[in-house]
C-alpha cells in the first residue's frame, strides 16, 4: 500500500502553536528559564522515552558532528540508567550571540509541542552551567548529506530520493498547515532513523507567518544565515525587497535538495557568492545540472519484515556491507524531471504547495510501507 494513501497523515494530531511573543527579548538566562517551564511538563513522548536532566547520567562517547557556527558539538551518547543510545547536542551559551540565542529557544518551544511522525523531537532539554544540553533520539544512519558524502558521492538512486524526500515533504506540509515557514531544507536537516525513518530537523530558522491572530501573505524577514546556507535559499527570500516571501520559499529549498540528492553535490556550491546569487536571480528557472531521462521502469524498495521500515532502513543495510556503493546511473524519470523543475520555478506562486508535492505522479512510482504504528 503507498504511503499516499495511509490514513495516518490525515490522523496526525492537531495542537495550536504561537510562540512569537515568547521570543521579542531574550538573554541566556531567559532561555533556562524557559526549558525548566517547558521541559518540567510531563507529555506523552516524555512516557515513551523517560531521559533525565542529569548531566551524570549520559556517557559521551564520540564526537559526531558541529553545529551553530561551531558553537555547538553534537555526541553519541548512552543514557546511564536505560541504556539507550541517544544524540547528545551541547551548546556553549556564552558564545552565542543574541540572535542564535533567539533560535535556539525558537527550536526548543517548537520541538516541544510539534507531533508529527516526520518532525525530529527531543526527549530532554536542559542547562548544565553556562551549556545547554538538547537530547534526541540517536539517528543509526545520521543525515541525507552525511550518507552522500560517505555511501554516494555521485548520487543516490530515484528509488531511495524517493522515500526521502516524501518523509521531509510530510514534515514540512505539517509546519506549513500550522503557519510556519522553515527556511533551512537540505540533505543535512533531513536524519534517517535505524528503522529507516526519516525525520525534518533544524527547526532554528523556523519563521510564523501569524501575527497578531492574522496569517500574513508575506514576510520579511532575513535571519543571520550562514554563508554556507546560501545554495538552498530561495531567489525572493535572497532578494530581500517589497514581495517579501512565504512557505513557497521552502518549496525551491525541497527543489534543490532533491538534485543535492540526485548529483551528489549541491547545485551553486562550486560558484563565487556574487555569481551564484545572480544565477538565482536572473537565470533559468529550473537547474542546469543534467539529468538523463529513463523509462518510469523504476526499481522498487522492499519493507521490512517488521513492517516499520520505510525501505530506507534494508537498503542502507546491504550498502553497509560494501566498502562503497556503486555508482548510480545518471538516469532519472521524467516525473522527478518535473517534480524539480516546478520547486525551482522563479515565480513562487507557480511553485505546488507541500501537500501539493505529496500527491505528485514521482512520488506514486516508488513504494512505500504504511505507517501503522502512528494511526
Amino acid at each position: 500500500m503507498s504511503c499516499l494513501d495511509c490514513s495516518c497523515i490525515l490522523r496526525t494530531r492537531v495542537e495550536s502553536i504561537r510562540v512569537e511573543k515568547q521570543l521579542e527579548s531574550i538573554s541566556s538566562q531567559d532561555l533556562t528559564d524557559e526549558l525548566a517551564v517547558c521541559w518540567g511538563q510531563s507529555t506523552q513522548r516524555d512516557e515513551q522515552i523517560p531521559l533525565s536532566s542529569d548531566v551524570s547520567h549520559y556517557d559521551l562517547q564520540v564526537e559526531i558532528g558541529k553545529g551553530c557556527n561551531n558553537l555547538t558539538s553534537i555526541y553519541l551518547a548512552r543514557h546511564i540508567p536505560t541504556g539507550t543510545l541517544v544524540a547528545a547536542r551541547i551548546t556553549d551559551l556564552e558564545r552565542c550571540s543574541e540572535e542564535l540565542l533567539k533560535a535556539l529557544q525558537n527550536e526548543v518551544i517548537l520541538s516541544h509541542f510539534f507531533r508529527h511522525p516526520h518532525i525530529l523531537t527531543f526527549c530532554a532539554v536542559f542547562t548544565a552551567g553556562r551549556w545547554l544540553w538538547v537530547i534526541s533520539p540517536f539517528m543509526a544512519y545520521n543525515s541525507a548529506s552525511c550518507l552522500l558524502r560517505t555511501y554516494f558521492p555521485e548520487g543516490m538512486s530515484e528509488a531511495l530520493i524517493g522515500n526521502i524526500l516524501f518523509g521531509a515533504i510530510s514534515g514540512l506540509n505539517y509546519m506549513h498547515q500550522h503557519g510556519y515557514i522553515h527556511r533551512s531544507i537540505k540533505a543535512s536537516h533531513i536524519l534517517i532513523s535505524g528503522d529507516g525513518l526519516v525525520y525534518l530537523s533544524g527547526l532554528n530558522h523556523l519563521y510564523s507567518l501569524v501575527n497578531s491572530g492574522q496569517q500574513l501573505k508575506a514576510v520579511y524577514d532575513f535571519p543571520q544565515f550562514s554563508t554556507s546556507m546560501l545554495p538552498w535559499l530561495s531567489p525572493e527570500l535572497l532578494r530581500q525587497d517589497m514581495h517579501g516571501y512565504n512557505v513557497k520559499s521552502d518549496i525551491y529549498s525541497v527543489g534543490i535538495t532533491a538534485c543535492e540528492l540526485a548529483n551528489g553535490h549541491v547545485p551553486f556550491q562550486e560558484m563565487p557568492r556574487t555569481q551564484m546569487l545572480l544565477q538565482k536571480l536572473k537565470g533559468p528557472s529550473y537547474c542546469p545540472w543534467a539529468i538523463n531521462t529513463f523509462s518510469c521502469g523504476e526499481s522498487r524498495i522492499k519493507n521490512s519484515q517488521s513492517g516499520i521500515d520505510s525501505g530506507i532502513g534494508e537498503s542502507m543495510t546491504r550498502t553497509m556491507t560494501s566498502e562503497r556503493l556503486q555508482t548510480p546511473s545518471k538516469t532519472f524519470s521524467p516525473a522527478f524531471h518535473n517534480l524539480i523543475e516546478l520547486c525551482l520555478h522563479q515565480d513562487p506562486e507557480q511553485r505546488p504547495s507541500a501537500r501539493g508535492l505529496l500527491s505528485h505522479a514521482f512520488f506514486k512510482q516508488v513504494s512505500f510501507v504504511r505507517y501503522a504504528s502512528y494511526i
